[in-house]
This record gives C-alpha cells, sequence and structure tokens, in this order.
C-alpha cells in the first residue's frame, strides 16, 4: 500500500513533468503506466486534477488524451496477450507486474466471467495489467474488450482526476485529502464492480440456451 505521504510526493513531482510536458506528457505517462512504468496511473491522474483546479490545464483536452492513454497502452497489452499468451510474463517492465501466477488467476475468472472482468479488473491496482493480457490470451473479441475497458477507463479515471481537483486548493495538505477519499473512492469502485458482475449474470441467464 503506498502510503499518503508518498502519493503527495509523487503527485508533486508529477506536476512538475505536466507543466514542463503539458498534454504530452500526460498521454505518454498514462500510456507507460499500463506498460510497467513504475508509477500507479492514478497519480498522473489526480496530478492532471489539480493542474485543472488551477487553469494549467484544460479539462476539455486533459480528460480525453488521459482516456487515450490509459485505453492505448491497454489495447497494447491487449494485443501482446493475444499473440504471445503467458510467454508475456517474460518481457521486461511488463513481466514485473503480469507474472504467471497473476495471469493464471486472471484467466480463471476471465473464463468463468467473461468480458465484463476486464471492466471489473480495471478498477483495482495490481490486477489491472493481468486482466486485460488475459483478456487477449482469452481471445476476448476486440470490440468487446474495447468497450468494457474504455467504459471502466472513464469511471476510474474520472474519479481519480476528480479527486487531484478537489484537493487542488490544499496544496501540501493533498496527502490528507488523499488519505481521507481512499477508501471512499475504493468502496465507489466495489460497488460498481458489483453492478457490473450483477449485470453480467443477469444476461447470461436471460441468453437462450442451445445451438
Amino acid at each position: 500500500m503506498i502510503l499518503p505521504l508518498a502519493v503527495y510526493f509523487e503527485v508533486k513531482s508529477v506536476k512538475i513533468w505536466l507543466l514542463k510536458g503539458s498534454y504530452g506528457a500526460l498521454f505518454g505517462l498514462l500510456f507507460s503506466c499500463g506498460l510497467g512504468l513504475p508509477l500507479p496511473e492514478d497519480v498522473p491522474l489526480i496530478a492532471a486534477g489539480i493542474l485543472v483546479y488551477h487553469h494549467q490545464m484544460n479539462l476539455a483536452l486533459a480528460a480525453p488524451l488521459a482516456w487515450l492513454g490509459i485505453v492505448g497502452g491497454d489495447c497494447i497489452l491487449y494485443t501482446l496477450g493475444y499473440h504471445l499468451g503467458e510467454k508475456i510474463s517474460k518481457l521486461p517492465f511488463i513481466g514485473k507486474h503480469v507474472t504467471i501466477t497473476r495471469l493464471q488467476r486472471a484467466e480463471n475468472l476471465f473464463r468463468k466471467y467473461g468480458a465484463w472482468m476486464v471492466a471489473v479488473g480495471r478498477l483495482f491496482m495490481g490486477i489491472r495489467g493481468a486482466m486485460i493480457v488475459a483478456a487477449g490470451t482469452s481471445r476476448l473479441k476486440f470490440h468487446k474488450f474495447i468497450i468494457a475497458d474504455g467504459l471502466a477507463a472513464i469511471v476510474s479515471g474520472g474519479m481519480f482526476m476528480f479527486l487531484g481537483y478537489g484537493g487542488g486548493e490544499y496544496g501540501p495538505e493533498m496527502a490528507h485529502r488523499v488519505k481521507e477519499f481512499k477508501y471512499t473512492l475504493w468502496g465507489v469502485a466495489a460497488v460498481l464492480a458489483m453492478i457490473l458482475v450483477i449485470f453480467f449474470f443477469r444476461r447470461e441467464r436471460r441468453r437462450p440456451v442451445g445451438p
């Protein structure tokens, strides 16, 4: 678990990078996070939200570019999983957070619950990469993957940008804001995950059985 103070210093550093590199840096960081950059994607999103609050970034540009960065990195992971299978765990950087053990667990969940596990997995740090790779190794159709992943990226990305925007006026107290809202955010994510799973089960029960 990342300590709130550590989150604050990471956000402070990333804010400097975003100020220097602007929207291209936001896209590049989020794209790279999905491919193994040792930085939680939540940090650039929080930093971007703070800069939007201070009118140093435009939400109309930052939000879609953040979404494209997140989903773009996920598409690369999906493609690598589709073509390489479990060999992806041997790739540099990616293999550090997409291990064989995590990937096999994700594949089992994926076979059991289907496409919506992509959306559920995207909401939780630690299993995001493995779940996305599992979508590729399980040969999930790309249009189903992009719908589930894209919707979940709007939810997760929007939550953390909103957190940054809400803490924008607090400066050094941002660490305490992260601690204050951390459990609320995970609670919201858990509720959304449950809704997605219930929706999936209801849909499967209504599907006609037969050839």
